[in-house]
């Protein structure tokens, strides 16, 4: 059982900028490929970001495309989502995910598959 813990929600206002982290608890962590996601009330669940295990190559979901980076640091079993010029839009829970199945995940069509644990979800409040 891999634990994710999600941390840096908050509210802020528009164009503002914020760090949400998610740190696992299994030691294996750099043979993971990792992802965000989100969920607005009401809505379905979004895909938001995610970096493979091997290379560090990183997806992005159209909503956040050029505002949002996904970065990883397999010394302290974390990845990050730096979230740039946030919107209203944003307003959701947001949870870290990991696929521990060797390339199990994948891309395809704006959307990432394949996530076999995920964090409890920390709540990020954009207002203008």
């Amino acid at each position: 059982q891999v634990q994710l813990i999600e941390t840096g929600g908050g509210s802020v206002q528009s164009g503002d900028s914020l760090r949400l982290s998610c740190a696992a608890s299994d030691p294996t962590f750099s043979s993971f490929a990792m992802g965000w996601f989100r969920q607005a009330p009401g809505k379905e669940r979004e895909f938001v970001a995610a970096i493979t295990w091997s290379v560090g190559t990183t997806y992005y979901g159209d909503a956040v495309k050029g505002r949002f980076t996904i970065t990883r640091d397999n010394a302290k079993r974390t990845v990050y989502l730096q979230m740039a010029s946030l919107k209203t839009g944003d307003t959701a829970v947001y949870y870290c995910a990991a696929d521990v199945d060797y390339n199990g995940s994948y891309y395809r069509d704006g959307h990432y598959y394949g996530m076999d644990y995920w964090g409890q979800g920390t709540q990020v409040t954009v207002s203008t």
